[in-house]
């Protein structure tokens, strides 16, 4: 596993959660509480969530390389179960324990939370390919 199979790990996490974000963006504001103007836009404009997002992506794609490097995971459908793994039994719970405590939405909890679990294990996938 390289340096590169990191970059596009977390390039595929990070569309991933375009594409997720994007689909569920009405659901998600709702839960999230997010200020929007009258068209119905956040109105936040800063691109410093996209940025952090983005680092965020290549720290659990370097992570998980690491991890997979260790442990002598390969191949696909190795990557894939590892990342599912990840994904739904230590990233969905913390999320689930965090909005709990502060008392957010069901709602927000599942669709932050299903996003980490297949963003882990689209990451994984494509760390399993490398």
């Amino acid at each position: 596993m390289s340096l590169l199979s990191v970059l596009v790990a977390a390039a595929a996490g990070y569309a991933l959660g375009a594409v997720w974000y994007m689909s569920l963006s009405a659901r998600w504001i709702a839960a999230a509480g997010v200020a929007c103007d009258a068209n119905g836009k956040p109105v936040n404009k800063s691109v410093t969530p996209f940025i952090l997002s983005a680092v965020a992506m290549l720290l659990v794609a370097g992570m998980m390389r690491h991890i997979f490097g260790m442990a002598g995971i390969d191949g696909l459908g190795a990557g894939l179960v590892a990342g599912l793994g990840l994904g739904a039994f230590i990233a969905a719970p913390w999320i689930m324990i965090n909005y709990a405590y502060a008392d957010r939405p069901r709602a927000l909890t599942f669709i932050d939370g299903g996003y980490a679990v297949l963003g882990c294990a689209l990451i994984g996938a494509v760390l399993g390919l490398f």
